[in-house]
C-alpha cells in the first residue's frame, strides 16, 4: 500500500509493536480521540449556527467563559474515553478536578490517563479561526487496581507515551507521536476517514515566522523584548515574519510545516504565564521535540518541569530548534543583567 493512502486505523495497527507496552490500549485511546474528533469536526463545522455557538452561562477553572463548543467537546471526548473503558482518569482544562474511571468491573485496572484542552482557542470560534483539540497520554504511576490519584497526573512530561493534537481548520487533521516521530492524518469529510497526508513531520532546524502577541510587548519580560527586537532587525535572513494566530494549535501547526518559533511568556498582567503545563505545552513539547524542534520556559527544557498542581501555568517557547536556542539566549542574556 502506497504510504500517503493508508488510513489512520491501518497505521496505527502497524505499528503497535512500537509501543513499549504494546497490549493494545495505548492503540485503542488513539482510535477512541478519532472517533471523539470527528464528532466535535461535525460540531465545529455547523460553528455559524446560532444553537452551538456563544458562552454556555459558565465559567472553567481559570475564570474564563466557556463556549458552548468547549462544553460540547470536553463531554464528547470524556464519554467517548469512558465508554470505551481503556482510561483510569481522565482531566480536563474545562473541569476542576480529575476524573476517576472505575471502568464497568469497578477494578481500575486499566493503566492509562488522558489529559487534555478538548477545544484549545475557543474565543476564535465565532470568527471562524481554526480551532484544536489537544490531548496528552501517560502510564499511570499508582498501582493498578487502585483508583487515580493527583499524582498520576502530576507526571513531567517526559513520561508521556503519546500526545497530539486535532486541528478543525480548512481540513481537519490529527497530528500526533507515541514517541516515534510525528505524522499527520488528514480527514476526508466525504468518508469519514483520517489518511496518512503528513508522514513523519519535521520542524526545520532554523526558520523565518515568529509567533507572539505583540500587543503585549510593554508587559513582556526583557529578554522577550529583546528576542522580538532581533526579529525584526534588517541583517542576512532577518527580519522573520510575524504570524500570530491566537489559536495554538493553529500557531504550532503552521510553524511546524513552514519553519518558525512561538512565544508565550510571562509578563506583568500574567506572572506565570498563561498556557497551561499539563493540557497544552508538554502535549505540544513532546510533539516538537519528536519532530527535531525545541520546547522551553526559556530557561530549560518544558517537559522537565515536575508539575505541582493540577491546571499549572507556565512561560512557553516551543519551535525550531535553534530560534528557540536564541531566544533562551536572550532570556539569560538579560536575567544576568538584571543582578
Amino acid at each position: 500500500m502506497e504510504e500517503r493512502n493508508k488510513t489512520l486505523g491501518e497505521f496505527i495497527i502497524e505499528n503497535q509493536n512500537a509501543f513499549q507496552y504494546s497490549s493494545g490500549e495505548l492503540s485503542r485511546i488513539i482510535n477512541s480521540i478519532r472517533l471523539a474528533a470527528k464528532v466535535v469536526n461535525y460540531k465545529v463545522n455547523k460553528a455559524g449556527l446560532v444553537d452551538i455557538t456563544g458562552a454556555a452561562g459558565e465559567q472553567n477553572i481559570q475564570g474564563e467563559d466557556q463556549q458552548k463548543l468547549d462544553v460540547y467537546a470536553n463531554e464528547v471526548f470524556i464519554q467517548t474515553l469512558i465508554n470505551r473503558e481503556i482510561v483510569c482518569g481522565i482531566a480536563s482544562e474545562e473541569n476542576d478536578d480529575f476524573i476517576t474511571v472505575a471502568g464497568s468491573d469497578k477494578s481500575h485496572n486499566n493503566k492509562y490517563v488522558v489529559l487534555m484542552d478538548p477545544l484549545d482557542g475557543s474565543s476564535n470560534i465565532d470568527v471562524n479561526v481554526s480551532v484544536g483539540t489537544i490531548f496528552s497520554v501517560y502510564r499511570r504511576v499508582t498501582p493498578i487496581g487502585s483508583p487515580v490519584t493527583l499524582e498520576d497526573f502530576l507526571q513531567p512530561g517526559i513520561n508521556q507515551v503519546a500526545a497530539g493534537y486535532v486541528i478543525y481548520g480548512t481540513s481537519t487533521m490529527i497530528v500526533y507521536t507515541t514517541g516515534h516521530g510525528v505524522n499527520g492524518f488528514t480527514l476526508n469529510p466525504a468518508i469519514g476517514t483520517f489518511y496518512l497526508s503528513h508522514p513523519d513531520m519535521k520542524f526545520s532546524r532554523d526558520g523565518n515566522i515568529y509567533s507572539i502577541n505583540e500587543g503585549n510587548y510593554v508587559h513582556f519580560p526583557q529578554g522577550v523584548k529583546d528576542y522580538i527586537k532581533y526579529c525584526q532587525t534588517e541583517e542576512e535572513d532577518r527580519p522573520y515574519t510575524s504570524r500570530y494566530i491566537g489559536s495554538l494549535v493553529s500557531d504550532i501547526h503552521r510553524n511546524m510545516i513552514k519553519g518558525g518559533i512561538y512565544i508565550y511568556p510571562t509578563s506583568s498582567k500574567a506572572q506565570k504565564g498563561k498556557l497551561r503545563l499539563l493540557y497544552e505545552c508538554n502535549p505540544m513539547a513532546f510533539i516538537a521535540e519528536q519532530a527535531g524542534g525545541k520546547a522551553s520556559d526559556g530557561f530549560g527544557s518544558i517537559m522537565e518541569i515536575i508539575p505541582t498542581e493540577l491546571h499549572q501555568r507556565v512561560p512557553f517557547f516551543c519551535g525550531s530548534y535553534n530560534m528557540v536556542v536564541k531566544a533562551e539566549e536572550f532570556m539569560e542574556q538579560a536575567k544576568r543583567s538584571k543582578y
